[in-house]
C-alpha cells in the first residue's frame, strides 16, 4: 500500500497521547484515510523531544483529514469526560477510540531492571497512564461508540504474555489485554469491537535519539532480550495503518476481545509500512 485511500471519510476518531510516537503515527494514518481525528496530549511546546498536540493535528489536516488538538491530562477524569462531551457536541458521533497515552520517557528509566531495582512509584506511573487512563477513556467514549457500532483499540504489547522490559511493564500490559477482553465481553450484543494492538519495535522520537555506530547501525540492547538495530524497526505509521484497516473492516467484530500483532494484520489486510516493508522485529 503506497498510500491510504480516503476510506474513512465521515468517520470520527480520538487518539490519546498523540503528540508524538505511536499515537502520532496512528493519527496521521487516520487523517490520511479521511477521518476527523481528535488528538490529545499535554505537550504544547516542543522540548527535548519534538512534537506537540497542535503539530499532530496540523499534520492530520495536511494529510487529508481534519485534525483537532485537545490539550488533556489523562489523569484528570473530568478533562477526559469533557473531551467526549465535546466530540458529541461538535461531531454527533465517534467511530474509533485509540487508547495509546503512555509515559514512555518515565518508563524508559526502568528498562531491563530487576523488580527490586524498580521502585513502587514506577508501578503507579505505569498503571495510572497506561491502564487506568485507557479504562477511563473507554468509559466516557462507550455511549458514542455503541451508537456507531465503533471500535476501541488499546495499544498493548507481547509483554502481556512473556517477559519484556521489567515486571511492572509486563503486569501492566497483561492488565491491559485483560481489560480488552472484558470490554469486549460487556460490549457483546452492541456490534462494538474492542481489540488490543501489538506493535513491534517502533522507531519513535525517543528511540531516534539513539546514535549510529561506525557501521551506521543504531543498536539498542535490552538486558535479557537481545540487541536490535533500530534502522530495521517499524515507523509509527505502520500501527496506524493497522488501525485504519480495522476501522474499515466490516467484519472486524470477529476479532473482538483479542490482541493482534501489527505485522500479522499487515499480512492479512495487505498493507505495508511507509517503505513497503512488513517489519517483523518483535522485542
Amino acid at each position: 500500500m503506497s498510500g491510504t485511500p480516503k476510506i474513512l471519510g465521515g468517520r470520527v476518531a480520538v487518539v490519546t497521547g498523540a503528540s508524538r510516537g505511536i499515537g502520532k503515527g496512528i493519527a496521521q494514518e487516520l487523517g490520511a484515510a479521511g477521518a476527523t481525528v481528535y488528538v490529545t496530549g499535554r505537550t504544547t511546546t516542543a522540548g527535548r523531544l519534538p512534537g506537540t498536540v497542535h503539530d499532530t493535528a496540523a499534520e492530520v489536516t495536511a494529510l487529508g483529514g481534519l485534525g483537532v488538538a485537545v490539550v488533556c491530562d489523562h489523569r484528570d477524569d473530568g478533562a477526559v469526560e469533557d473531551l467526549f462531551t465535546r466530540v458529541r457536541a461538535e461531531q454527533g458521533r465517534l467511530d474509533v477510540l485509540v487508547n495509546n497515552v503512555y509515559n514512555s520517557p518515565a518508563a524508559a528509566r526502568w528498562l531491563g531492571r530487576k523488580f527490586w531495582e524498580v521502585p513502587p512509584a514506577a508501578w503507579d506511573e505505569t498503571f495510572d497512564i497506561g491502564v487506568r487512563s485507557h479504562y477511563a477513556a473507554s468509559v466516557f467514549a462507550a455511549p458514542l461508540l455503541i451508537e456507531s457500532k465503533g471500535l476501541i483499540v488499546n495499544i498493548s504489547s507481547p509483554g502481556s504474555q512473556r517477559y519484556l522490559h521489567n515486571a511492572v511493564y509486563g503486569v501492566a500490559k497483561t492488565a491491559l489485554d485483560r481489560l480488552t477482553a472484558d470490554l469486549a465481553h460487556d460490549l457483546d450484543g452492541t456490534a462494538t469491537t474492542a481489540v488490543s494492538l501489538w506493535p513491534g519495535i517502533v522507531n519513535t522520537e525517543l528511540l531516534q535519539m539513539v546514535p549510529a555506530d561506525d557501521q551506521g547501525r543504531r543498536l539498542v540492547t535490552l538486558p535479557g532480550e537481545g540487541t536490535f538495530d533500530l534502522n530495521a524497526a517499524e515507523t509509527p505509521r505502520f500501527p496506524g495503518r493497522a488501525v485504519v484497516a480495522l476501522a474499515a473492516d466490516p467484519d472486524r467484530l470477529a476479532r473482538t476481545g483479542k490482541p493482534w500483532k501489527v505485522a500479522d494484520l499487515a499480512e492479512e489486510y495487505g498493507f505495508t509500512d511507509v517503505d513497503g516493508r512488513v517489519p517483523r522485529h518483535d522485542p
